[in-house]
């Protein structure tokens, strides 16, 4: 399933696809960005990349 949206509310991130279902549900600090297959997420001086199930796929260091 594709991301259609991500919100940031509180210390969470919600991943909705297109029909509005949540897709995941992931903690962080801000909301670094979305593409259709991928959220950023920052925590602390990292930032977290997951998948559209909420799987990290990868971290990098903050700037």
């Amino acid at each position: 399933m594709a991301i259609a949206s991500a919100v940031h509310r509180g210390s969470w991130i919600y991943v909705y696809d297109e029909k509005g279902r949540k897709l995941a549900a992931l903690a962080g600090d801000a909301l670094h960005g979305f593409t259709s297959s991928t959220v950023s997420v920052k925590k602390g001086s990292w930032i977290y990349v997951y998948d559209e199930k909420g799987k990290k796929i990868s971290s990098i260091p903050a700037k």
